[in-house]
C-alpha cells in the first residue's frame, strides 16, 4: 500500500484514456439553423465550414449561467430591457403568461385575494391571477377598449392585491387614474405590456409606470424570435420575490441554500428562467425595438390624420396618441349592419380588415368567453358586469397595418377608407 495523496504521496488518478464528445454541437447548430428555414443549400455550406472541433472545451451551454467570467446572454438581455423600460431591475422569464405569473404571486396573490383584470385582452391576464389562488375580477373597458378608470374603484375591497391594466394591441390605458386610485387604495399595479413593447404614457416607458411591468417578447408579439418574457420593476423587493416565485431553486441568490434576510423572502417557486437560445435571440430583437415602434408610429399617424371624423363610426380612443404604438386601426360602427357593409366593401377594395358581428365565435379576449376561467372561477369574475366590453369587441372594425408600408402605401389606404367611409357615412 502506497502512501495516501493526502500525506504526501502520489495520487491514485493521473487521468483519464476516454476522450468524450460536447453535449451540443454541430448537429444541433444545424438543426437551428433549419429550423430557421435556411435552404438545404446553406446547411451543406454552413456544415462545411464548422465543426465540433470549433468549439470551446465541454462545449456550449444554452441554459441561463450564473457567475460566468462574461455576462450571459439572459444577463445581457435583461441589460437591454433595463435600458429600453427605464427601470433598475429587470427579469428574463421563459414567456410572457410566466412573467405575469411570477408578477402576480410578487404582489401577494393568492388564496382569498382578488385581482381586477380589464374585460378585453388575452385569457393570459387574468388566468396568471387565478393560478396563484386569487380570483380575478373583470373591470368594464371605455372605447380605447382599455380598463375604465372611472370603473375601478367600486370594484376595490378588502381582498384586493392588484390591478392589472392591459395596454391592448399597441394602445396604452389611462395609467394615472389607474395608479392613482390603486395606491390610494394599498393596491399595487401589474402593468400587462405584452402587446405593447416600446410603448409609452405620458412620455414613460409603459411598465416602469406602475410598480411592475409585464412584457411577452415572442414571434406572436411586434418583437421577438420564439418564446420570451420579461418582468420589470423599480421596488427592489418585488423585485426579489419575482426572482424567487421565477427560480424557487434560489439560484438567484448568492448564497443560495442560506436562510431568509427578511420576512416574504422565500417561498415555493417554479422556474421560469428563459434560455440562453432565446435570450440570444431576444437581445437582437430589443435592440431593433425603437426602429420597430417607430415605422409603426409613423404609418398610423399618416393614415389616421387623413380619415377625419363620421357620424356612424366613432374611433377608438388613444389615451396617448404619442405614446401608443399603433399597429391596429380600429373603428366601432353604429350597427353591426353598418359594421358588415364596411367590412365587405373595405375588403373588395383591398383591404384585409375583421369585423366579429353579432353571434361571432368565443374568442379569449373578451371576458364573456373566457371559458377556462369561467368554468375555474365562476360569477365572482363578475364578467357579465360588463357589457360595455362585450358590446365593442363584436362591435370593432380592425385593420392590421404594416410597419414597412410606405408613405404612397400608407396614402393608398387612405384613399380606400375614405372612398368606403364616404359612400356608406356621412362627414361629422
Amino acid at each position: 500500500m502506497s502512501e495516501l495523496a493526502i500525506n504526501g504521496g502520489p495520487a491514485a488518478i493521473s487521468g483519464y484514456e476516454a476522450q468524450g464528445e460536447p453535449k451540443l454541437g454541430t448537429a444541433e447548430l444545424l438543426s437551428i439553423a433549419r429550423r430557421f428555414g435556411y435552404s438545404e443549400d446553406a446547411l451543406t455550406r454552413l456544415a462545411a465550414a464548422v465543426s465540433d472541433t470549433d468549439l470551446p472545451p465541454g462545449g456550449p451551454h444554452l441554459g441561463r449561467w450564473y457567475g460566468s467570467a462574461s455576462p450571459s446572454c439572459g444577463e445581457q438581455f435583461e441589460a437591454a430591457a433595463r435600458a429600453a423600460f427605464e427601470v433598475p431591475y429587470a427579469f428574463a422569464a421563459c414567456n410572457g403568461t410566466s412573467a405575469l405569473h411570477a408578477a402576480m404571486v410578487a404582489v401577494g396573490a393568492g388564496p382569498g385575494k382578488e385581482v381586477i383584470c380589464p374585460a378585453t385582452g388575452f385569457l393570459a391576464t387574468s388566468m396568471a391571477a387565478a393560478l396563484t389562488g386569487a380570483t380575478p375580477v373583470f373591470c368594464d373597458v371605455d372605447t380605447s377598449l382599455q380598463l375604465d378608470p372611472t370603473k375601478l374603484e367600486a370594484l376595490i375591497n378588502e381582498r384586493t392585491v392588484a390591478v392589472a391594466p392591459t395596454h391592448h394591441w399597441g394602445f396604452v390605458a389611462d395609467l394615472e387614474p389607474i395608479v392613482t386610485i390603486a395606491h390610494r387604495h394599498g393596491v399595487k399595479v401589474v402593468e400587462d405590456c405584452a402587446q405593447a413593447p416600446g410603448a409609452s404614457y405620458r412620455g414613460r416607458p409603459v411598465g416602469s409606470v406602475g410598480d411592475v411591468g409585464c412584457f411577452s417578447i415572442s414571434a406572436y408579439k411586434i418583437i421577438g424570435g420564439g418564446e420570451g418574457g420579461m418582468v420589470v420593476t423599480s421596488d427592489e423587493r418585488l423585485y426579489d420575490r419575482v426572482r424567487q416565485a421565477a427560480e424557487g431553486g434560489g439560484l438567484w441568490r448568492s448564497d443560495r441554500f442560506a436562510p431568509p434576510r427578511y420576512e416574504g423572502e422565500l417561498f415555493v417557486g417554479g422556474n421560469y428562467r428563459l434560455s440562453e437560445l432565446e435570450s440570444a435571440v431576444n437581445l437582437v430583437q430589443m435592440q431593433k425595438l425603437p426602429q420597430v415602434v417607430g415605422r409603426h408610429r409613423a404609418v398610423w399617424h399618416r393614415l389616421r390624420d387623413q380619415l377625419g371624423q363620421w357620424r356612424e363610426i366613432t374611433w377608438q380612443h388613444s389615451n396617448d396618441p404619442a405614446g401608443d404604438i399603433g399597429y391596429m386601426l380600429r373603428c366601432f360602427p353604429a350597427t353591426h349592419e353598418l359594421g358588415h357593409q364596411l367590412a365587405a366593401a373595405l375588403r373588395a377594395e383591398g383591404l384585409g380588415v375583421g369585423y366579429r358581428g353579432a353571434g361571432a365565435a368565443p374568442d379569449w379576449h373578451v371576458a364573456r368567453d373566457m371559458y377556462p376561467l369561467l368554468t375555474t372561477c365562476g360569477p365572482a369574475c363578475r364578467a357579465e358586469q360588463c357589457p360595455t366590453a362585450a358590446d365593442l369587441y363584436d362591435r370593432c372594425l380592425s385593420l392590421g397595418l404594416n410597419q414597412w408600408l410606405t408613405p404612397n402605401d400608407v396614402d393608398m389606404v387612405g384613399a380606400a377608407l375614405r372612398k368606403v367611409l364616404s359612400a356608406c357615412c356621412t362627414p361629422a
